[in-house]
């Protein structure tokens, strides 16, 4: 019977006779149809998915052209990346049945390195949530327990690698919705530098904060399907123009005795469950008997992160979903008078879920006459001085460490009524976005509520193979 366990393990078997890719498609069919109440899927891709494997098995079997990185691999995309010739909704009923015309770059790298599309995983509608119960589809549920949340807002991409329903998945974050869900799920969840990875055909939340992240279940799979789907592209102007690392060949590249940071405010916090911060507090001492040097810093910035994080991504987010008015695309109301603003206004209202049109809303009033400079413009220069603050950080040390999120995966309905408390939730995520740094969430740990939890590594601009380097070596810690 197929198992997987890694990418490179899957490889071997697959040069050793021991299975096929479309033996290892069929699993994942039967997996996920077995796993259907989970909901991490919108739409699988059966027939494309055996018929792309059987064309790799072709291929492998032939000899005559060189087998791609990804060859064979199992992923599934977040419902807001964008696969040619297949829906994508954004989890949104103002685009219920658009049919992407393009392929997202992500898509043409994967597709390129032989990869396996089998589907669209559920999300936060448009990737704005942090427990993925905004979806117009219905609720994504936490394998490890269906009562809680999987996190958001990449919570279909998450409990797809945690209930074993693909290898890897691509999600997308903005403030944490690639490390948090990792962190609720058990699994890794890596973010990578701002501009790392072309943000062509993932549509828009808050495009200066926008990254596409990973999940696995190993930061050598993160490392290695980083590889493969970073790089330049004519089609995104933020996009770096550095050269890619061989990232999972370099894993064992850096062998230095690190220094490392911690935030003293972020283990302080009242916020901060008492276990998380117990755990963490002794697995510093840990590293610390390990020859790693962790120092706490003052961070007296901290209680600043999520206010300016919220008042920035709602000011772009409103501008960026103007376009869903229900003229050119999408769902469109038809309002009895005729009026062309009543129509804006009814297929707006009729199309956006409630937590969408907040932050529209938000956004609006942020960016509006008289209330712009005392929001926008200073988030603008808090943002500014958190740049600096981590600029002066990195000169010192090689890496952050923080906890994830405050607290494990919470019960569904336990925060819908407390925006704010569930905003606060993103505490310790929304820095690296704000700064444009890399950062993943390592599985490390376990609560006694039988929850997994996991601890933040940040690390400056385009260190993405430190950041991998450090995260095997504490993984191995586990």
């Amino acid at each position: 019977m197929f198992s997987f366990t890694t990418i490179k393990d899957y490889h071997i078997e697959l040069l050793n006779g021991q299975t096929t890719c479309v033996e290892a498609v069929q699993y994942y069919l039967g997996a996920i149809e077995a796993k259907a109440n989970l909901h991490a899927y919108l739409e699988i891709f059966s027939e494309e998915a055996l018929q792309v494997a059987a064309q790799l098995d072709a291929k492998r079997l032939s000899g005559k052209q060189p087998l791609g990185k990804m060859h064979g691999v199992i992923v599934s995309i977040k419902d807001v990346i964008c696969y040619k010739g297949h829906k994508v909704s954004a989890a949104s009923k103002i685009l219920p049945n658009f049919t992407s015309i393009y392929n997202a770059t992500v898509i043409e790298k994967l597709l390129a390195e032989d990869a396996i599309i089998i589907g669209r995983n559920n999300c936060d509608e448009f990737a704005m949530g942090s427990s993925n119960e905004n979806s117009a589809f219905g609720n994504v549920k936490n394998a490890l327990d269906e009562s809680r949340v999987p996190g958001g807002s990449s919570g279909g991409s998450a409990v797809a690698v945690q209930a074993g329903l693909c290898m890897v998945s691509l999600g997308s974050d903005t403030g944490g919705s690639v490390r948090q869900p990792a962190d609720f799920c058990g699994i890794v969840g890596m973010k990578p530098t701002y501009g790392r990875i072309s943000r062509y055909g993932l549509i828009a939340y808050a495009s200066s904060f926008d990254q596409i992240g990973v999940f696995a279940n190993t930061v050598e799979d993160t490392a290695l399907t980083l590889e493969t789907i970073a790089g330049k592209d004519d089609f995104d102007s933020t996009v770096s123009e550095k050269e890619v690392p061989q990232y999972a060949q370099l894993l064992e590249g850096e062998n230095k005795p690190y220094r490392i940071a911690y935030f003293k405010q972020a283990l302080e916090n009242p916020a901060l469950d008492p276990e998380i911060s117990t755990q963490i507090k002794s697995f510093i001492k840990t590293l610390t008997g390990k020859g790693y040097t962790v120092e706490p810093i003052d961070f007296e910035l901290l209680d600043y992160v999520v206010p300016t994080y919220y008042i920035l991504t709602t000011a772009e987010a409103s501008s960026n979903l103007s376009r869903f008015d229900g003229v050119k695309f999408g769902h469109q109301s038809m309002p009895k008078n005729g009026d062309l603003t009543a129509l804006y206004k009814a297929s707006r209202s009729e199309g956006f879920g409630k937590e969408v049109q907040r932050r529209i809303m938000l956004g609006t009033f942020v960016l509006s006459s008289g209330y712009y400079d005392a929001y926008f413009t200073k988030a603008q220069q808090v943002r500014r001085i958190l740049s600096d603050k981590t600029t002066a950080i990195f000169a010192e040390y090689d890496a952050i460490i923080s906890p994830t999120v405050p607290a494990t995966a919470w019960k569904f309905g336990e925060k819908n009524n407390d925006p704010t408390e569930m905003y606060l939730a993103d505490i310790y995520t929304v820095f690296a976005n704000l700064v444009g740094i890399p950062g993943i969430s390592l599985p490390l740990f376990k609560h006694s509520n039988s929850m997994p939890f996991g601890l933040q590594v940040m690390v400056s601009h385009f260190k993405e193979v430190t950041l991998h380097s450090l995260a095997k070596k504490l993984m191995e810690l586990k």
